[in-house]
């Protein structure tokens, strides 16, 4: 009980023991708490004990009271390879660039080259089922190891099927039988103004193909890619395209390759913004070439020529080709050609300037007949002439 009567804490009355004195009114004073000695002992050994095992605990799980063991590695992670590519989706809207990536990326690759001097590499499209990929000439040219590194990551040594450098592409072949291939298109039909998309990998930057869109610019282009190296019939494209982006695929509106992007054009300010791919419809002609011997017996007709024109109205036009002088022997000798004749179209296609013929003749190969339409004189005349080997 409290001093004045009413109930204390519960145990206060049996551990602490109080003493009363009288004020100066002889009244009983507050209540003076005595401690007992063994009480003040007792706690003090206990507040020792507690504080000793707490320590101990601590250093415990601490583990200082523990030997000390060899350290060890985990164990090798347990590595599984990506799950196969998905298919294809289909294309429902040729104006989705988004759509078209998505068809076209599993089937670019990036084609890492090496050699005694140097390393680099290109861009490259998969062709078929069969593990073949298209590529530049340039990209591989001079190198003594290949490899290729598909959109999912995989990187399989490749082996060069051909080349050629006249068109400069080259096909390679890699062991991988889960391939996603392109969809072949046609250049026959492109149009000026229509859009072009490129995929590549420029720069050779980590992480798969990169995707640039535009129009298709221009067409029938001739282009100087290095000395003595002259490329005709180029799709030319405001696609950007760099360094690293060669051998990779031009595609049209439906991701249907249409092209091999192969060089960009630069002048004393730099890069133009001006890009070119050699149109689907040769290059899938040198591709089987390439496939089927390693080689391409390319089309020689025997003549050396300059544009024809036509004047009108005080202007001058195109109007074909005329030939100045001819090879003996030459398909186009054997044919009946003559000098002073004037090369107006070869099988159905016409034919306006020294270009186009050249282009047109990449078409061809050696003991192909071509259907050659010649201006003589005033006489439009047709010539059959079984073409040439250009060795």
């Amino acid at each position: 009980m409290t001093p004045d009567g009413s109930p204390g804490p519960r145990g206060t009355e049996e551990d602490l023991s109080f003493t009363y004195d009288l004020d100066d009114r002889g009244e009983r004073a507050a209540p003076k708490r005595t401690i007992d000695a063994w009480t003040v002992v007792t706690g003090i050994l206990g507040g020792v004990l507690l504080g000793t095992g707490v320590t101990f605990a601590v250093l415990g799980l601490t583990g200082v009271f523990t030997e000390p063991t060899s350290p060890t590695l985990p164990p090798a992670p347990t590595l599984t390879t990506p799950p196969p590519t998905a298919p294809p989706v289909s294309i429902v809207d040729n104006s989705n660039a988004t759509a078209v990536a998505q068809r076209a990326i599993p089937s670019i690759v990036t084609v890492e080259v090496g050699s005694f001097l140097a390393s680099g590499g290109g861009s490259g499209v998969v062709y078929g089922d069969r593990g073949y990929v298209i590529t530049n000439n340039h990209v591989i040219d001079g190198a003594s190891d290949i490899a290729v590194v598909f959109s999912d990551g995989a990187r399989f040594p490749a082996v060069l099927v051909g080349a050629d450098p006249l068109t400069d592409l080259a096909v390679l072949r890699v062991e991988r039988s889960d391939v996603t291939s392109i969809d072949i298109g046609t250049s026959a039909n492109v149009s000026i103004g229509q859009a072009a998309i490129a995929v590549g990998n420029p720069l050779g930057l980590v992480g798969g193909p990169s995707v640039t869109s535009g129009i298709v610019s221009a067409l029938n282009r001739t282009l100087d890619v290095q000395a003595g190296t002259r490329l005709y019939g180029l799709i030319q494209t405001d696609a950007p395209i760099t360094r690293g982006s060669s051998g990779g695929a031009l595609l049209d509106g439906n991701a249907r390759l249409i092209g091999i992007t192969t060089a960009i054009a630069v002048s004393d300010v730099g890069a133009e913004g001006l890009g070119f791919a050699v149109p689907i419809d040769i290059a899938v002609g040198v591709i089987e070439d390439l496939i089927e011997d390693g080689d391409v017996d390319h089309a020689l007709l025997g003549i050396t020529g300059e544009t024809a024109f036509a004047e009108r109205g005080g202007a001058e036009f195109p109007v074909g080709v005329l030939i100045t002088s001819i090879m003996g022997g030459s398909a186009y000798e054997d044919a009946g050609g003559q000098i002073n004749d004037v090369i107006t179209s070869i099988d159905g296609v016409p034919i306006d300037t020294i270009d186009e013929l050249l282009s047109r003749i990449r078409f061809l190969r050696a003991g192909d007949v071509a259907r050659i339409e010649v201006l003589r004189a005033d006489d439009e005349i047709v010539l059959e002439a079984t073409m040439g080997l250009l060795e």
